[in-house]
């Protein structure tokens, strides 16, 4: 019933910027707390941005300042924002509203 997909992922180089799109089914975004997490191979899946409900904002330490996560409460989607894009930043990434998960998109940064 709820459905999370993900895109916007693609292979980049070092300093490139990517929009990573996460569109919902079955929940209302905006009156949620959603969040991106990102797994690379061999790794736990770590969370790298929070938008709550009220729109407060959480960074991992690593992203902090380059990535953003919005909203747009009409197309019920979110987004993350990733400028200056790194080849640590290299994982797939997850839209996540506890317990659902999306699929992940791959982002691959090349040196």
């Amino acid at each position: 019933q709820v459905q999370l997909v993900e895109s916007g992922g693609g292979l980049v180089q070092a300093g490139e910027s990517l929009r990573l799109s996460c569109v919902a089914r079955g929940i209302i975004v905006s009156a949620v707390a959603m969040n991106w997490y990102r797994q690379a191979p061999g790794k736990e899946r770590d969370l790298v941005a929070r938008i709550t409900s009220g729109s407060a904002t959480t960074y991992a330490d690593s992203v902090k300042g380059r990535f953003t996560i919005s909203r747009d409460a009409p197309k019920n989607t979110v987004y993350l924002q990733m400028n200056s894009l790194k080849p640590e930043d290299t994982a797939v990434y997850y839209c996540n509203f506890n317990p659902w998960w999306g699929q992940g998109t791959q982002v691959t940064v090349s040196s």
